[in-house]
């Protein structure tokens, strides 16, 4: 199996530039299969103001004809791997791990990015303030950080999704709503009528999320102790 290529920092969309950076909490955008980085970057009109935004780019082409870029591979005996989802969660990790010192990181993916962003919560739960899950899943296995996120049940995670997706094959979904509740601070909705899309009271509700976010104290080296 080919590893994942690392991200193409020449591509991210950045909601400030980097003068007006410093300080302030980063929400890293992962869109979602066959889609790439101007997709969920046209989310940030809606979303706090407070927050720098970066929107990334999948590395990874899904096979003719499917337009895009993909986190993983989900076709063929490789598909939704869980080798592969953690080497796409590692990826962006190291991409952060080199071009920003953000003080407070949070995690917004949808669907095939909702899967990665709640994949690298649990390969470093300390490097993540919180994550957002839209349409997305919880990868089966077990990782790194499962035991500390179980223990303290505190990082927040919001899940939203609709009723009617039917993307997301059911096992996962059953898994996630298993495993959710067990290991971070989850809160979300079902939305009824909703297909494998963002609603407007769904975004409105991520919105809530991220200004509570706002509010909440950085814990020290001294309280995670």
């Amino acid at each position: 199996m080919d590893s994942t290529p690392a991200l193409d920092d020449e591509v991210v969309l950045w909601s400030a530039p980097l003068a007006e950076r410093a300080g302030r909490p980063l929400l890293v955008l992962l869109h979602g299969y066959g889609s790439d980085e101007q997709d969920l970057f046209g989310l940030v009109p809606h979303l706090p103001s407070e927050y720098v935004v970066a929107s990334v780019r999948a590395s990874l082409a899904p096979p003719f004809p499917s337009p895009g870029f993909a986190w993983y591979p989900i076709e063929g005996l490789d598909g939704r791997s869980a080798e592969r989802v953690t080497d796409a969660a590692a990826r962006v990790i190291e991409w952060l791990d080199a071009r920003t010192e953000a003080a407070r990181i949070g995690l917004l993916g949808f669907s095939q990015g909702a899967a990665v962003a709640m994949q690298a919560l649990r390969l470093d739960p300390e490097r993540f303030a919180f994550g957002i899950n839209l349409s997305g899943y919880v990868t089966p296995g077990a990782m790194p950080g499962d035991a500390v996120l179980a223990e303290q049940r505190s990082l927040p995670v919001f899940w939203g999704r609709g009723a009617r997706d039917e993307v997301i094959p059911e096992p996962l979904v059953a898994h996630s709503i298993q495993w959710l509740p067990e290991h971070v601070d989850l809160s979300g909705r079902v939305y009824p009528g909703l297909a494998h899309s963002v609603s407007e009271q769904e975004l409105q509700d991520v919105r809530v999320f991220l200004e509570k976010q706002l509010h909440r104290d950085t814990p020290t080296p001294e309280a995670t102790a």
